[in-house]
């Protein structure tokens, strides 16, 4: 039980590297979300989400290495995952590339609440 939660954010982790790649440029982005002919506004945006998940996924991956952190971590890389999913699901008519990056997030959604369950049942284990 105690590996549970880092297996949630070494997953999740990698999960959150995945549109690193999209830091690139505006054909990486075309790639991965399938949106055409991307002004320069949106590159930015999407370009700085990139990088954004990076830097979450080094938190994770951190917090692997330090157990005092991944209550914390689990938490904000839920609320991440679980954001998307919400309002992608409220906009509705996404692209088949946004619906991958849904099922992504989904993916990583479960291992987050399993990583946070464990973390906290854990905590509550007398040592």
């Amino acid at each position: 039980m105690k590996y549970v939660s880092v297996v949630a954010l070494l997953v999740a982790g990698l999960i959150h590297l995945l549109p690193v790649s999209g830091v690139t440029g505006a054909a990486a982005l075309t790639r991965m979300y399938g949106v055409e002919n991307l002004d320069p506004n949106t590159a930015i945006l999407l370009q700085h989400r990139a990088l954004l998940f990076a830097v979450l996924a080094l938190l994770m991956f951190g917090a692997i290495a330090v157990p005092s952190l991944r209550v914390t971590v689990l938490t904000v890389a839920l609320f991440s995952a679980g954001s998307f999913i919400a309002v992608a699901l409220s906009v509705g008519n996404y692209n088949a590339a946004i619906a991958r990056v849904v099922t992504a997030d989904v993916i990583a959604s479960i291992f987050l609440v399993a990583g946070l369950i464990a973390e906290i049942w854990l905590g509550r284990q007398p040592a």
